[in-house]
């Protein structure tokens, strides 16, 4: 099982212990095992939907006590002669496969596994085209079968398949969802090979070890017995009553002690093998932890730099892969730890370890919710960025078009829009000393980064190598510059994860959201709209949202070349963080 260490805890040495105290007295081991929604909250609302989302402590046994079946099953795939997986999914259903997929691959002989958790059409067309399409197995994954974004993924692909199969095109789909859903009920009227029902009590970000993340595994040849048995014996772990003998204790006592002391940044730093580990635990503790006010930002992704540039907020984990040809990251942490900043180190064996991973941070974000006070299974902010979408889409329904915003400023292939609140402050974008540039526009953005708060950059494109590394190189510049950490997320994707914390968790994000033209879009089948309308209607209902609750957002159109775009924001960002420096209003901000 994996291992643990931990430095520079010194500090908040007695609030942790404190904080242990605490949940002895609480008796918080014993409640969570015995489901007991008092932990967390007192109100009937609330402790009904924790009652309903316990199930994640034993879905192992649910899944071992199918192993035949899924034996049987993957045999039958390959027997079929499917060369791909592609899984239609957002946010837990698609994170945990997604991980699985990037850290093992495929094994010999199984069919390659392909993840669909984006609705901008150039992403969906290459998916399509890279996959022979009449040997492509489609697995629908939503708890709820209402997600629009996997609703609209499975019209596409089975009205493909249909055109090529006929009435045999079920044949081609499964699902996974829970009991007595529009997925069950569409699975069934369309002649689904198979429709899988998890167990209804796990919400999605818990469903990793369900068999939300396990069929994806069984279909792409990996030993689902093995993950399970990491994570039976993290579990049986996470029953001992006392810390460290606890290790999922601890660490959720170890986070919400130091939240509280106001390191509410949890950067993760991961082995290159085991990088993908960190999407997933970014959704849990986002989505977990981000509401009420309050709340723990996770920071994946952002490349190591030097000690000076963290402020006092930060906490890092270090994911270390035993064997890991990497030594930049252990260079980075011995870094780390000299200027005191705390550091916790998890120590995997190998690969398979992140079975035990996965319930050991599901344990301790439970534990966190229940020092910070909060309920850790519900979003209930999630849906307004829903509901501005829908009503963005209703106005494209009657009118055949999106709704508008105020262009502040434009340069080569980029126009800046300003949020309500910009728009309609006059000294924000007129008046003496007015610069109506868009570098002018980013500098009065960047005036408005909170001095304890994070930046956003919530890019509504498809995702590419090239763009990675180019997000990447701005989330450097703006951590650098400003001292506020740093983060990123591909839209819809991240609605269904740091969405949550964006909106309900301490007000202190700003935000950028990049869009860009569709010039090759995509008809939804039955749909009356295309792709490219659904994911702009997705970033005007989370500007929105985002603005309703009166936090800064800017949204910057990178015109119909995505990465001439951030090329050019690059150069736009460091000129306006160069006139923010001569204005003095990011000094010290870290």
């Amino acid at each position: 099982m994996s291992g643990f260490a931990h430095s520079g805890l010194e500090a908040c040495a007695s609030g942790i212990e404190a904080t242990l105290a605490d949940l002895r007295r609480r008796d918080a081991v014993a409640k969570i095992w015995a489901k007991d929604a008092a932990l967390w909250k007192s109100e009937p609302a609330h402790q009904k939907i924790i009652q309903n989302s316990l199930g994640w402590l034993t879905v192992m046994d649910t899944v071992r006590a199918h192993k035949s079946f899924l034996a049987k099953f993957a045999i039958e795939i390959g027997q079929a002669g499917f060369t791909h997986v592609v899984l239609l999914g957002m946010g837990g259903s698609s994170l945990c496969p997604d991980v699985l997929r990037l850290t093992f691959g495929s094994a010999a002989g199984s069919p390659a596994l392909a993840v669909l958790d984006t609705t901008d059409p150039s992403s969906v067309r290459a998916l399509e085209q890279s996959v022979d399409l009449s040997h492509a197995l489609f697995v629908v994954a939503s708890k709820s079968g209402t997600t629009p974004e996997i609703a609209a993924f499975s019209h596409y692909f089975f009205a493909k398949v249909a055109a090529l199969k006929g009435e045999r095109a079920g044949e081609q789909f499964i699902a996974i969802t829970d009991p007595g859903t529009a997925s069950e009920r569409t699975g069934k009227e369309k002649g689904f090979r198979h429709v899988f029902l998890n167990p209804a009590d796990i919400g999605g970000r818990y469903s990793a070890l369900s068999f939300f993340g396990m069929v994806p595994a069984v279909l792409i040849g990996l030993d689902v017995l093995r993950l399970l048995d990491r994570a039976d014996r993290m579990a049986a772990a996470c029953k001992a009553g006392a810390a460290p003998e606890n290790p999922g204790l601890w660490l959720g006592a170890v986070l919400g002690a130091l939240a509280k002391a106001g390191r509410d940044k949890v950067t993760f730093l991961c082995s290159p093998e085991i990088a993908s580990f960190g999407y997933w635990v970014e959704q849990l503790v986002a989505e977990s932890m981000g509401k009420d006010g309050t709340g723990i930002l996770p920071v994946e992704g952002e490349a190591p730099g030097d000690p000076s540039v963290y402020g006092n907020d930060r906490v890092f984990v270090r994911l270390r892969l035993s064997g890991s040809t990497d030594t930049g990251l252990d260079a980075t942490v011995k870094r780390l730890t000299g200027a005191g900043h705390p550091v916790l180190t998890i120590e995997l064996a190998d690969r398979y370890d992140l079975g035990a991973e996965f319930f050991r941070w599901e344990f301790a974000t439970a534990i966190a919710g229940a020092v910070l006070g909060i309920n850790p299974f519900d979003e209930p902010n999630v849906a307004e960025s829903k509901r501005n979408t829908e009503e963005a889409l209703d106005e494209h329904r009657r009118r055949h078009a999106l709704p508008t915003r105020r262009v502040l400023a434009v340069a080569g292939p980029l126009a800046v829009v300003g949020d309500r609140l910009a728009a309609g402050v006059s000294a924000y974008s007129s008046g003496p000393g007015s610069d109506r540039t868009v570098a002018g526009e980013l500098r009065r953005h960047l005036d408005r980064i909170p001095p304890t708060g994070y930046t956003a950059l919530q890019a509504y494109i498809a995702s590419t190598p090239e763009r990675d590394d180019a997000l990447a190189d701005i989330r450097a510049l703006m951590r650098d510059r400003t001292g506020r950490p740093a983060t990123a997320g591909y839209g819809p994707r991240f609605l269904h994860s740091t969405g949550q914390l964006h909106k309900g968790g301490t007000p202190s994000g700003w935000f950028l959201q990049l869009v860009a033209g569709h010039p090759q879009d995509l008809d939804i089948h039955g749909a009356g709209y295309t792709f490219g309308t659904l994911i702009e209607a997705q970033a005007e209902g989370d500007l929105a949202s985002l603005e309703a609750h009166g936090l800064p957002v800017m949204r910057v159109h990178l015109s119909d070349d995505p990465d001439a775009g951030l090329a050019a924001l690059r150069v736009a960002l460091q000129a306006a963080l160069d006139l923010a420096s001569v204005g003095g209003s990011l000094d010290g901000a870290g």
